[in-house]
């Protein structure tokens, strides 16, 4: 049974007012609430009130983990760089990873995920198809050297996160893991109190080709997402466009003046047409450096990441690269193009006959512009960031828009990296067969920030029952004496034995103090016992989540809490534990 929480003896500095360079509610908050502090920027301390809230949704993620059959380990944070080599990743990671050499000038990195040191530490043992399927998982310290570091733990250099990954004999073997691990992550979420959505997205720098992310719904997400009413969702980086380009009524190519136009909005706005009614060049090189000009609805973006999909080593041109090509910023088109250049149009464009682009010539663009009669399209791909307003690719109707959190995503690796490090079993005739494999994370430290952005007022943090530092705060407002005090301590101590976890205000402040601190810290159900409502036998409960507040005999306190309590636990039971009964 856990030990009363005293205040007066506990390490949780609360503030007053938001730190200076705390942008978001979850950043400003859990430094107000004491719970965190900044040791350099992207780096936080989890203070005795935080780590005890992030141990608890590390329990979620465990008994979750291994209701489906994973086992949990602990791998170094620190990783050899040959691993690294052998997968490939070394130089395709990027300067986020955490690089580092021994004093024998040996190369390492600070791991932000473990697929080669799980790959390498399974191939030399893991030898039969008998021993598969096996799921392996750890939650540890992860390292990123993000550019710019914000929002709290949002987007940290260092971080929470729990890792999994599963080896396999069969696509099918696979697919029913990660069917299992999409359920858990689901019942995580649950557990967390979350509202959430699970979305398309892109598998990014982990590699494989099928990944879903988990997102909890916040105007503070970082992750723009797109939905539909039908379950269809996805982050708009990764969701299939469908957009409604229009045709401009001028069928024959036609040269018009536009000095000084060199974007889409002024370009629709000179024309007198709307954005859809025109069509948006960006020019590029691919892996040989060639030149390619992809060209897009006006109304939509380039999606960089289906450009380089659908043209391998696809990259943007500078400035001066699209000078030295001949191109004119703000004017190029189809028609005149350089001689070798390729043209790669979004696919919804292929029903439009007639195009309004620029004319390859600084101030000028062109009206009826004919695909297949002015110019050749050399391929048609899905190249736009998805967006609201767009049709849903299941069911056709308007897709809606949302801000997310990424807080998890699972993936289908395939053999990405047992083939690129020889990692194989023998399969039942006896081949060396490579393994097919599948990750999963979920950002333990990112969840405690997300289920903030959810569960506050201008007040403070409303925590959930589930991941709450503590269920119960009893506040006494006079301490040190011989009959409030000893009746709080004595409270404390029937709710710890009923099974709760009991914080109990004894600091020497004043009520409106405790009060404040007790709204931002977010206790879930706080008790306060005064000496007006002792002397009729009375005590004043508060329901943090609504901030209703009631006053109940002391003689009764017992009975009630025992049913909250049995009701705590039957849904505990359920796999969900969000509010019940008394706390909500």
């Amino acid at each position: 049974m856990p030990g009363i929480l005293h205040l007066k003896n506990l390490y949780v500095p609360t503030l007053k007012e938001d730190p200076a360079d705390a942008d978001i509610a979850s950043h400003k908050l859990l430094l107000r609430a004491g719970m965190l502090r900044k040791t350099a920027s992207g780096v936080y301390t989890f203070l005795p009130l935080g780590f005890r809230v992030l141990k608890k949704i590390e329990e979620i993620v465990r008994e979750e983990m291994d209701a489906t059959g994973a086992y949990e380990i602990m791998m170094p944070a620190l990783q050899p760089s040959e691993l690294w080599l052998e997968s490939g990743r070394w130089d395709d990671y990027g300067p986020e990873l955490m690089r580092l050499s021994d004093r024998h000038e040996r190369g390492f990195c600070l791991g932000p995920t473990h697929e080669e040191l799980i790959t390498s530490l399974v191939r030399d043992e893991l030898r039969s198809y008998k021993q598969l399927p096996l799921t392996l998982y750890q939650i540890q310290v992860k390292f990123r050297d993000e550019i710019r570091p914000r929002f709290g733990l949002l987007r940290s250099r260092e971080f929470i996160m729990k890792d999994a990954y599963s080896f396999h004999d069969s696509q099918a073997s696979l697919q029913e893991t990660y069917d299992a691990m999409s359920d858990a992550y689901g019942r995580i979420c649950d557990r967390c109190a979350l509202e959430w959505r699970a979305v398309e997205a892109d598998s990014g720098q982990i590699g494989g080709k099928v990944t879903t992310e988990f997102m909890a719904l916040a105007e503070s997400g970082e992750a723009e997402l797109v939905y539909c009413d039908c379950g269809y969702s996805a982050n708009t980086e990764a969701g299939e466009c469908i957009p409604h380009p229009t045709a401009h009524d001028v069928a024959e190519l036609k040269k018009v003046s536009t000095p000084g136009i060199h974007t889409i909005e002024e370009l629709a706005e000179f024309l007198g047409i709307p954005e859809t009614s025109t069509v948006k060049a960006l020019s590029g090189k691919d892996a040989d450096g060639g030149l390619v000009v992809l060209f897009v609805p006006g109304s939509h973006e380039l999606n960089e990441i289906k450009a380089c999909r659908a043209v391998e080593g696809f990259e943007l041109l500078s400035d001066d690269e699209m000078e030295a090509f001949g191109l004119h910023k703000g004017s190029m088109g189809p028609v005149g193009l350089p001689d070798g250049a390729r043209v790669i149009a979004d696919a919804s464009l292929k029903g439009v006959p007639h195009w309004v682009v620029g004319a390859n010539e600084e101030g000028a663009h062109y009206l009826g512009a004919a695909p297949g009669r002015d110019f050749t399209v050399d391929g048609w791909a899905d190249l736009c960031v998805v967006k609201p307003g767009d049709s849903c690719p299941e069911c056709g109707c308007s897709l809606k828009g949302a801000r997310g959190i990424e807080v998890s995503q699972v993936f289908q690796l395939g053999t990405k990296y047992s083939e690129s490090m020889r990692a194989t079993y023998l399969d039942k005739d006896g081949k060396e067969k490579p393994f097919i494999m599948g990750c999963y994370g979920v950002g333990v430290s990112r969840t405690l920030a997300a289920i903030v952005e959810q569960h506050n007022d201008a007040d403070g943090i409303k925590w959930p029952l589930a991941v709450a530092p503590a269920h119960v705060c009893v506040i006494p407002l006079v301490v040190g004496d011989d009959v409030v005090h000893p009746k709080a301590e004595e409270i404390a101590r029937a709710c710890q034995q009923m099974g709760f976890e009991v914080a109990i205000d004894d600091r020497d402040e004043r009520a409106g103090v405790k009060f404040a601190d007790a709204d931002l810290i977010g206790w879930p159900l706080q008790i306060i016992v005064g000496k007006r409502g002792l002397a009729e036998g009375k005590v004043e409960l508060k329901r943090r989540r609504t901030g209703e507040r009631s006053e109940f005999l002391v003689d009764a306190l017992p009975e009630m809490l025992a049913f909250a309590n049995r009701k705590m636990m039957d849904m505990h039971k359920g796999g969900v534990t969000i509010f019940s009964g008394l706390f909500d």
